[in-house]
């Protein structure tokens, strides 16, 4: 197949979407596809629409070219440049698929995934109304209530909210401070008191103008994959220090993920059931990952739903699937293979 691996763009997620896509691109075209990749929002000034998937390509080189926009990104957008990149959507019409590699803002909030909708474009991943539900946090636990989903008392907070609705929710301290649409625990805080919750709430409000201030769950956290409507294995993750923050996540041995998570059947079962009866409330489609914490007394809580899932070396979803013995190149063929059948 012809496919262009979308990746970067402007989120807060933009170096983990460059990584994401440059192991998808090799990956693919280690299995025989002709696979190239493209920034969502710098593009490629110069193609050659004769050969728009050479079958020599420099996946390094084009990671490289992608990097040599970081700097200027800012200005960029500033500048209100539009946000599809030179020459990005002429080279998706023409793939046969767009994986995409994009995590964050304008990549998992729907709005490319509208557009793809309306060019006829085809795409992994759930559509665009599940990966806008998805992404807005405090809209994902309205869902997960409605359909029986556990999931952490919270409040949302906009920035002329009174912190005082905080207490009058009944949510004490620590509790979890975090962007209402973010990613990768960018921007997220566990404030222990009444002090740290007001350098908290400062913090996070300079990434989103809207919060989520949830009741904090002591105890162990794990992760389950959902493929297509099957949950994959249990992964549990422990981070050496502190909690899976943004370093956490991305930087090799700082957490130990263990898959299979050290669980009992009857909990193992009972955490995949959650976590497909979350993709299904939330309009999910192809794949996605659930996250959730659980207590000292084995009571679950789904924290957030992760519709494009990240796909570096330390990601989760490739874990679980080297579990079932399937390979990272045959999971991202996989990815595609249940993306085209949910469309």
């Amino acid at each position: 197949m012809n496919i262009v691996v979308l990746a970067g763009g402007i989120s807060t997620e933009r170096e983990i979407s460059i990584v994401s896509g440059t192991g998808i691109c090799k990956a693919l075209k280690e299995r025989g596809h002709r696979a190239i990749l493209m920034d969502v929002y710098c593009g490629q000034e110069e193609i050659s629409m004769d050969d728009l998937f050479p079958e020599e390509y420099d996946v390094d080189k084009a990671a490289a070219y992608m990097r040599s926009f970081d700097a200027k990104v800012p200005e960029m957008i500033a500048s209100g440049k539009e946000f599809f990149g030179p020459n990005v959507l002429t080279v998706c019409k023409a793939a046969d698929v767009v994986f995409m590699g994009l995590h964050g803002e304008n990549g998992e909030n729907g709005k490319v995934q509208a557009a793809f909708d309306l060019f006829g474009i085809r795409y992994t991943g759930s559509g665009y109304l599940g990966s806008a539900i998805a992404m807005d946090k405090g809209l994902s636990k309205q869902f997960f209530e409605e359909y029986g989903v556990p999931t952490p008392k919270s409040v949302m907070l906009n920035k002329e909210d009174p912190a005082g609705r905080i207490a009058e929710s009944g949510i004490g301290f620590p509790c979890v401070v975090k962007p209402c649409c973010g990613g990768s625990s960018v921007g997220v805080y566990i404030p222990q008191d009444e002090k740290e919750l007001q350098d908290a709430l400062q913090k996070a409000f300079a990434y989103e103008d809207t919060l989520i201030v949830e009741e904090y769950v002591k105890g162990r956290e794990f992760s389950v994959g959902v493929v297509d409507g099957e949950a994959y294995p249990v992964i549990e993750i422990a981070p050496i220090e502190g909690f899976y923050d943004y370093k956490n996540k991305y930087q090799a041995g700082s957490t130990v993920e263990t898959c299979p998570a050290n669980l009992s059947k009857e909990a193992t079962e009972r955490m995949q059931a959650y976590a497909v009866k979350a993709f299904h409330a939330l309009r999910l489609s192809g794949y996605g990952r659930m996250d959730f914490m659980m207590d000292e007394k084995e009571n679950m809580y789904c924290l957030e739903a992760n519709t494009l899932p990240g796909m570096t070396p330390t990601s989760l979803l490739p874990q679980e699937a080297a579990v079932l013995g399937m390979s990272f190149g045959e999971l991202c063929e996989k990815l595609i293979e249940v993306s085209k059948k949910s469309r």
